[in-house]
């Protein structure tokens, strides 16, 4: 079903700089503000199901200054800003996507994500009798991740995707995965 976007140099260039001492880069050096990896799986049921696993990574940029936002308020009004992909390893559909993200601190440790943006996948569009047929290249993307920092600099969560076309085009499967991220903020 899909063919596979050429990742391997940035996948490679991002796993390398996470895996750099933050004191390897500057305050004022920061390319991005965090990286993320993990493994997810379709949540979809019946013929709309997708094989397989996928990978995902993630970068996140703060432009608006969402690490001094202080409130609940500035944390709406502050999101980050988020790209990334999600790569299936058995020729099922590829993803890449963008948009907003915003978090939450539950307490001290425990937060939430919640992002919202777009995609564009490389899916069967119509009638497919094996796995979801996504109507239209290019879709709504949306996120929630439930998060727990392990230190400063790491962090773990449990993640969920969707991608759908809000019924914009003929069909609309979408494209549901669940899976668990590592991330490493800088």
């Amino acid at each position: 079903m899909g063919r596979h976007f050429s990742l391997i140099p940035a996948i490679l260039m991002a796993i390398a700089v996470a895996i750099l001492p933050s004191s390897a880069l500057s305050e004022d050096s920061k390319p991005f503000d965090e990286l993320r990896f993990g493994v997810s799986a379709s949540i979809q049921s019946g013929g709309t199901h997708e094989d397989g696993l996928f990978t995902t990574a993630t970068v996140f940029f703060d432009p608006l200054g969402a690490a001094q936002a202080s409130t609940l308020k500035d944390r709406v009004l502050h999101p980050r800003l988020h790209a990334g992909a999600i790569v299936s390893t058995s020729g099922e559909t590829d993803q890449v996507f963008a948009g907003l993200t915003w978090t939450i601190d539950v307490t001290d440790r425990l937060f939430i994500d919640f992002g919202f943006g777009g995609a564009l996948n490389n899916g069967t569009l119509h009638d497919s009798h094996d796995g979801p047929s996504v109507g239209c290249h290019a879709l709504f993307h949306e996120s929630l991740a439930a998060g727990f920092k392990l230190d400063p600099n790491w962090r773990l969560m449990a993640t969920i995707d969707h991608s759908s076309n809000a019924n914009l085009c003929h069909d609309n499967d979408g494209l549901s995965y669940a899976g668990l991220s590592i991330g490493r903020k800088f």
